[in-house]
């Protein structure tokens, strides 16, 4: 007999999907994605094996500078007119300790696909106010931005690079149980 399966949704309001890249190699850029969607399926309360699907709209990131925030949304970097949306799908999801795991999936910027590895830490479960169960996670990993075709840089007069190549993740999700 197969296990029932649950779905999980993200709540919007209770999460955020933030990165960080290094400027000019002496200081960090944060930046976050205001608009996401994503669910996670599992099999019963499993959490091994948990099926992720997740997607942000380009443009809605936000650095907290728009002339920056429009850089980043042009074809320079994620070309948001073309590729409005960058997705990642989980392929495994394996426990690695008692609140621990390891996804691996696929994540496609700007038409790139690529695996993506990223640490997963269980917070836990809690029924809110309103009688929803909800479960906590904190996600963290990086990327390479040039394998995604974010190619764009400039070199300073003393021979730097003004946009780091590895671009850092770190997502705190909530999740509302849906059935």
């Amino acid at each position: 007999m197969e296990t029932a399966k649950t779905k999980w949704a993200i709540d919007p309001y209770h999460s955020e999907i933030l990165f960080k890249v290094k400027h000019l190699v002496i200081s960090t850029v944060s930046g976050k994605f205001e608009k996401f969607d994503g669910s996670l399926l599992t099999s019963g309360d499993d959490w091994s094996n948990a099926e992720v699907v997740f997607s942000a709209d380009i443009d809605s990131i936000n650095t907290g500078v728009g002339d920056r925030d429009g850089h980043l949304k042009s074809a320079d970097f994620f070309d948001a007119a073309n590729h409005p949306k960058l997705t990642y799908k989980s392929t495994s999801f394996k426990k690695t300790g008692d609140d621990e795991f390891v996804m691996n999936g696929d994540m496609t910027i700007r038409g790139t696909t690529r695996q993506l590895e990223m640490k997963v830490s269980f917070g836990g479960i809690m029924v809110d106010p309103y009688g929803n169960t909800k479960a906590g996670f904190e996600l963290s990993g990086k990327l390479n931005r040039k394998e995604f075709g974010l190619h764009w840089n400039a070199i300073t007069e003393a021979g730097g690079m003004v946009v780091a190549d590895e671009v850092k993740l770190a997502l705190n999700v909530e999740l509302a149980k849906v059935q």
